[in-house]
């Protein structure tokens, strides 16, 4: 089944481009370690659900690229259109030659409703183009006018026009020293209005992606696309083709019914958090091994001590112990800081992944009570490597990794609105 992305405002089309490089880069690769037939599976998997194809030959994003003004679109457009591998469709795009000037009203009041049907019908065709919908990915920032407010009027034009069709909002949470003044106000808007809209909020947040950049990659002058190329691996990592079952002979052809059905039993709680392993720069890749032992244990804790990236990691947290509660606050016991998760979905891709020992991500005591540990935990594997990794792991989790985040930034907005 076909995703259709729409990219909103100049995040959501810039993090939308690299998504769709790497992706393609990546089902353009073939790997040793699978059979001709399996890696002809995975491409033609991997082309049903991002690409349609023309006469040409040439790949086609399944793509609606939306922004109001158009240097990024034209800019994208040309970037794909210049590698040769793959291409948008160049009459699936809008743009105009006014922004929303990080204004979230703006984007949702005004330029929402004035452009809707436009947009609509690009949205419209591209549904049309697939043989079977599995829903759409909409990606888009929290603190700009463009991507929040009119992203958060598409989602909801989306659950209207395409009421069983499943919805998955990519969101990029701001950085926390502030990109713009009212950055606060426009992500809580986005929130409580992409909340009644979206079928699951998927979170990358700028200053932790920063840091994979700086630590974990060792790049010394940072980019917004560094920033961006990491977001498009973390993405593709989990979008990518895989098993869905044990003994399943056929990738999965539903990927966000999948996901959803993982990972959101309760319609209130619907915001996940991502974790990749390992991610580094190409110079150290060379000389770098892992064993499955090792990534699944840097995971499991990464989980349970809600840890952004596989370095500086608390291992002194661990779960509570049956029978015996989270103590008060006052208290300083390590358990105070540990992650309670509602639903974990862990991807492995790569050489031996029959044999992962994945027992201690189904321990009763990493999830809430009201639901069944067994019910809570999926696994997808592929034995195909993903971007030059010959073993790597994903996480997306349905826990309280945003938790603080959510505090700090609603906190932040009432504070300047009682400070009028």
């Amino acid at each position: 089944m076909s995703i259709v992305t729409v990219q909103l405002g100049q995040c959501g089309n810039q993090i939308g481009y690299e998504v769709f490089n790497a992706i393609c880069n990546d089902f353009h690769s073939t790997h040793g370690l699978c059979s001709k037939k399996e890696n002809e599976s995975y491409q033609d998997a991997c082309k049903e659900r991002f690409f349609s194809e023309e006469k040409t030959g040439v790949p086609v994003a399944r793509a609606v690229l939306v922004d109001m003004e158009p240097k990024v679109i034209s800019q994208t457009l040309s970037m794909a259109a210049r590698s040769g591998h793959w291409k948008y469709d160049h009459q699936s795009h809008f743009c105009q030659k006014q922004g929303s000037g990080n204004n979230w009203a703006n984007g949702y009041s005004v330029h929402g409703p004035r452009y809707r049907d436009v947009i609509m019908n690009l949205v419209q065709k591209e549904a049309e183009k697939c043989d079977r919908l599995s829903g759409f990915f909409t990606v888009m920032s929290m603190a700009g006018g463009t991507g929040s407010g009119m992203g958060a009027f598409v989602t909801q034009c989306l659950r209207d026009a395409f009421p069983t069709s499943f919805i998955l909002n990519q969101v990029i949470w701001p950085y926390g020293t502030g990109e713009v003044i009212v950055q606060n106000y426009n992500s809580v808007l986005t929130l409580s209005h992409l909340y009644q809209s979206s079928d699951a909020l998927l979170v990358h947040e700028n200053d932790a992606i920063h840091k994979i950049c700086a630590q974990l990659m060792n790049i010394k002058k940072i980019s917004f696309r560094d920033v961006n190329q990491v977001i498009a691996h973390q993405l593709g990592s989990v979008f990518q083709p895989t098993y869905s079952s044990e003994g399943a002979s056929q990738y999965s052809r539903s990927p966000l019914g999948d996901l959803m059905e993982s990972l959101v039993p309760h319609p209130e709680f619907k915001m996940l958090g991502l974790r990749n392993i390992p991610q580094m720069s190409e110079n150290s890749l060379a000389y770098s091994t892992f064993t499955w032992p090792g990534l699944i244990k840097h995971l499991r804790q990464m989980l349970i001590a809600n840890a952004k990236m596989e370095e500086g990691i608390d291992w002194q947290v661990r779960p509570p112990l049956p029978g015996h509660p989270v103590p008060p606050k006052a208290s300083p016991n390590k358990a105070l800081h540990f992650n309670t998760s509602i639903a974990n979905l862990v991807v492995l891709r790569g050489k031996d992944v029959q044999s992962v020992d994945l027992g201690g991500f189904r321990d009763p005591a990493l999830y809430t009570s009201w639901l069944n540990p067994q019910e809570a935990f999926t696994i997808w594997k592929t034995p195909r490597a993903f971007n030059k990794y010959e073993k790597s792991a994903s996480l997306v989790s349905n826990s309280q990794f945003l938790l603080k985040l959510m505090d700090n930034i609603v906190g932040k907005a009432w504070n300047m609105f009682a400070s009028k």
